[in-house]
């Protein structure tokens, strides 16, 4: 299918459409640019929730999202997307909005530590850690299931946490990765780097230089979880997940290669490939009716998880 013709437009209007610059940017210019998308794409006004609260969680910076009303609800622990080097509480502010009122559910979003000041494992670890002190206070946020989400780099780590729950025999009652990177290994030779290297917003060299500068410490843990979830010894008792990839996306076979590998184990698994699509559509939702009716099919297929 062709690129959905709204994205097209967008990613024209936002220059965005074309190859690698020449001059790779550096981490802070790849930072800025991951901010300066979101904002540009933000809901205004902002979507209504109960309340929302910043807080620290085992010292990490956090933002609370509660909905309307009373009584038990499921709580959703959120890691944005942002390539380990990008992304806020702010650039992902619409997306925990949106996730807090369709699910009714409390909505807790991470500002995990970035490379390359804070290379691998350090922000795998504070996401550990916020999820961890949830599950063992579940009643201060939520008290219903508990269930972890994500997109891109977000959605690796929300899989590397269902990996690390898992081993630790404690319980998650689903996992949300939106267009997930779940393999950084070098020997990564997924057909979709190739036939979406650039032209679509999010690069294979842009890919390349996340890698290096997430991984700078520790090359070889890319060789197996957390950091690449598809390389984990066993994907056996992991919770059910909706995985949602994109046509035109660089990660989109990894993405599906995962949710092959989860449905190989016997886990419970909702599995999407959008056509038209981008990287990053979950941003997209109000500018692409195409990108809206996939995250919305994406929250839904979520929502009954939880509450299954």
């Amino acid at each position: 299918m062709a690129l959905d013709p709204e994205i097209a437009a967008l990613l024209t209007e936002l220059g965005l459409d074309g190859p690698e610059p020449a001059e790779p940017p550096t981490a802070a210019e790849m930072r800025n640019a991951t901010r300066a998308f979101a904002l540009a794409l933000a809901t205004t006004p902002p979507i209504e929730v109960g309340s929302v609260a910043d807080d620290r969680i085992t010292g990490v910076p956090v933002r609370i999202y509660r909905p309307e009303g009373e009584g038990a609800v499921p709580t959703v622990v959120y890691f944005h997307g942002g390539g380990f080097v990008g992304g806020d509480l702010d650039t992902h502010d619409g997306i925990c909005r949106r996730l807090c009122r369709d699910l009714t559910a409390v909505v807790v979003s991470v500002a995990y530590r970035l490379a390359p000041e804070f290379p691998f494992p350090a922000g795998f670890d504070d996401c550990v850690a916020v999820t961890s002190h949830i599950c063992d206070h579940i009643t201060d946020y939520g008290g219903g299931n508990l269930a972890v989400a994500g997109d891109s780099a977000g959605g690796n780590l929300a899989a590397g946490v269902a990996l690390a729950f898992r081993d630790e025999g404690r319980p998650l009652a689903a996992q949300f990765l939106a267009y997930p990177g779940t393999d950084l290994s070098d020997k990564a030779d997924h057909r979709s780097l190739t036939e979406n290297a650039d032209g679509y917003a999010l690069t294979t060299a842009e890919i390349d230089r996340i890698k290096r500068l997430y991984l700078t410490d520790l090359p070889a843990a890319a060789d197996g979880a957390p950091a690449s979830p598809l390389r984990a010894d066993s994907h056996e008792g992991l919770p059910p997940a909706v995985i949602g990839c994109a046509e035109f996306d660089p990660l989109r076979d990894e993405g599906l290669a995962y949710a092959d590998a989860l449905l190989a184990a016997d886990v419970v698994v909702d599995k999407h490939v959008f056509p038209g699509l981008v990287h990053g559509f979950l941003h997209l939702a109000g500018k692409s009716r195409a990108a809206e009716a996939a995250t919305a099919r994406l929250i839904g297929e979520f929502g009954e998880l939880l509450r299954a």
